[in-house]
């Protein structure tokens, strides 16, 4: 028996198991010690009783009931709630883990298990020499996607054997001087702008990290398309419910991996989860921007995302031109955009057309106290039950956010038929190039639902100016704000690669091109057309983007993507305070959307920048909003847990204050302020 004056009246047995390699050394020790002793002094006297002369300075306790580090060094075991039933584990902080990327590489490295999941994926980011961390998170695979690898694997005869890339000489938390989140104007280019292949002067950084040369151009250059018969192994989501199980397995930011119930060597995907590329600039953002593109790839490949045949041939004409060997770097003089604020690819595309031309851009300053109007001849198309639509000429006039329309121009002066005011309204293309169809279609948020109403454009031109004025008013902006003519440029620049026409030259002997066609379209067109079928067509589309460079094929590709009904919509299945059915919920970076989960028709949308506060029940898991005018919404997710969509509006406002201050960092607690919410 030991005297209780030997240790202390309050002391107890506290059973820690040490994760060590030594297979001769016991792994199960048992410390006495009171509740007043700090956790730094616990882990003392353990290394003491452990005897194995190593470096334990990545080591930390895990307490595994509660699921949560101990790593407030000077808490008390009193403080921090560990008594003598507690089991903790005393295990390394950084461990093993395998990713894989948006273009389906998977890399392994060490990653923090004991950091919150944002910390961990700027740590992972700066590995790979990809900036903008904020942008991506960790996603789990989806259950349907996981049980047809799992059906795939068992019906090939070989055993399946990944191709791994291993980046594990080197820790992530030892972080890497040359590859910073931020660039300032005077940081030495990383990539040749036109190739997207590091730079000369950077090799010998890249020969230093574990990053090599090689290694980077695996991460920032293309690879051949996988084959239709590997495109139909993989999941492909049918319905807009398949496409909310995408969605669902996003991990917490807030929370560490092992908190999540992430092992050692597990495999998570690491994407692009908010929408908003912010400051991409092809010297420095050559794997961001290549994973970009090749998330855009897959997903259009794997019909995450729809569009139609027009845009699916001309999404395989860039990835057949980027696949092309012999590339002419020269590249055509293109109308430079004039503005200071663009769209964040456009600004790429622009710096990348400055870097092959060796001009600047010019600045033109626009009289900002007249904000421009549109006034022409559309025709006007309602959609009726029972009945055709109506289709009518009218005398339009776009002014701010608001279209009026007359019955002739005379008639312009007097009081309007109609009009509509499009501030957070739905602006969707209906657009086929070669049929000479140019409509807009306007789903405006009226009491009941969304009102339809389509626009009919006579050419190319008229479209884009009328285009671009209802996407600005739907955002709240008018044709004064300074992004006005660059959206007019973005979309004639995107009409023009969906205009071609059939060349017999071009096209006489598919097959000597060496164009795998099957390769660069979803499974649906592979059933619809024979290979030279496909070739012909692909070709067709090519010919109006045969001169851009590799760098410039993707960002075409990105852009192209971004011009999508659907870009950057995120579903989740959710039921609606005092609904008796199920809806689905898309998330923008700026608004939400109700979507019929039958009919896929939007029901509503509501705008960021009309809310006004945001807050989550905890209790009953149900996400409440509240929007200017006195609206109210709230529903709970089915699908997720709602901490996700909690965490997604967050994180897009978040995002939405980044400026262009080359030397800002970011605000990493009001980004947990803003997502991480008070279970």
């Amino acid at each position: 028996m030991t005297s209780s004056t030997e240790y202390g009246s309050h002391s107890w047995e506290l059973l820690v198991t040490v994760d060590h390699q030594h297979e001769e050394v016991q792994k199960e020790f048992v410390l006495r010690v009171t509740g007043d002793l700090h956790i730094g002094g616990v882990m003392l006297k353990l290394v003491e009783q452990i005897k194995i002369p190593q470096d334990w300075s990545d080591y930390a306790l895990w307490w595994e009931q509660k699921k949560c580090w101990l790593l407030k060094t000077h808490w008390t075991l009193d403080k921090c709630g560990v008594q003598a039933d507690a089991k903790l584990f005393f295990t390394t902080q950084h461990k093993m883990l395998r990713l894989r990327l948006p273009n389906m590489k998977t890399v392994r490295l060490k990653v923090s298990f004991s950091s919150v999941v944002f910390k961990a994926v700027s740590d992972i980011c700066k590995i790979l020499n990809i900036r903008r961390s904020e942008e991506l998170s960790l996603l789990k695979q989806s259950e349907d996607a996981l049980k047809k690898k799992k059906k795939k694997d068992k019906n090939s005869k070989e055993p399946v054997t990944e191709d791994i890339l291993n980046l594990c000489d080197s820790p992530v938390s030892s972080g890497l001087s040359g590859s910073p989140g931020l660039y300032s104007k005077t940081m030495t280019p990383t990539y040749d702008p036109i190739s997207g292949t590091p730079a000369s002067s950077t090799i010998t950084w890249f020969s230093d990290s574990p990053l090599t040369e090689q290694n980077c151009s695996i991460l920032a250059l293309s690879h051949p398309n996988c084959s239709p018969e590997t495109l139909a192994e993989m999941y492909q989501p049918r319905t807009l419910a398949d496409k909310a199980k995408l969605n669902a397995g996003w991990l917490d930011s807030s929370r560490s991996l092992m908190e999540q119930g992430i092992l050692e060597d597990d495999q998570l995907l690491l994407r692009f989860k908010y929408y908003t590329f912010f400051d991409l600039n092809p010297k420095y953002d050559a794997v961001r921007i290549n994973q970009i593109y090749e998330q855009a790839r897959w997903a259009i490949l794997l019909e995450e995302i729809d569009c139609t045949e027009e845009e699916m041939l001309i999404f395989a004409a860039l990835q057949a031109q980027y696949h092309v060997s012999k590339l002419s770097l020269s590249s055509e003089a293109q109308d430079s955009t004039c503005e200071s604020e663009v769209d964040e690819v456009e600004a790429a595309l622009s710096n990348l057309e400055v870097t092959l031309e060796g001009g600047n851009t010019s600045n033109i300053l626009e009289d900002i106290t007249d904000i421009p109007k549109l006034a022409d001849n559309l025709r006007l198309v309602r959609p009726r039950k029972l009945s055709l639509k109506a289709i009518k000429p009218y005398w339009f006039v776009f002014k701010d956010t608001s279209v009026s329309y007359f019955k002739n121009k005379e008639s312009a002066q007097g009081e309007p038929i109609e009009k509509l005011n499009l501030k957070g309204c739905e602006v969707v293309p209906d657009v086929n190039v070669a049929a000479k169809k140019f409509g807009i279609k306007l789903l405006i948020p009226v009491a009941d639902g969304m009102n339809e109403v389509y626009l009919r454009c006579e050419n190319e031109n008229q479209y884009a100016r009328w285009m671009a004025a209802c996407v600005l008013a739907s955002k709240g902006k008018t044709m004064a704000d300074s992004s006005y003519h660059p959206e007019v440029h973005k979309i004639l620049s995107f009409l023009k690669m969906k205009n071609w026409t059939m060349s017999p030259q071009a096209v006489s002997d598919p097959e000597s091109t060496d164009m795998k066609p099957e390769c660069f379209v979803s499974l649906r067109y592979t059933k619809k057309y024979k290979p030279k079928q496909l070739a012909a067509r692909i070709l067709e589309a090519h010919q109006n983007v045969s001169q851009m460079t590799l760098v410039e094929a993707k960002l075409r590709f990105i852009q192209a993507w971004q011009s999508l009904p659907e870009f950057g919509l995120s579903y989740y299945i959710v039921r609606f305070k005092g609904s008796k059915k199920d809806d689905v919920l898309g998330v923008s970076y700026n608004r939400l959307i109700r979507i019929d989960i039958a009919t896929g028709d939007p029901i509503t949308t509501w705008r960021f920048s009309n809310m006004k506060q945001w807050n989550v029940n905890w209790e009953i898991r149900q996400v409440a909003i509240e929007f200017d005018q006195n609206v109210f919404i709230a529903f709970t997710c089915l699908s997720a847990d709602c901490k996700i969509i909690h965490e997604y509006i967050g994180g897009y406002i978040f995002l939405s204050t980044r400026s262009k201050d080359q030397n800002e960092t970011l605000d990493e607690d009001l980004f947990h302020k803003l997502t991480g919410g008070q279970e």
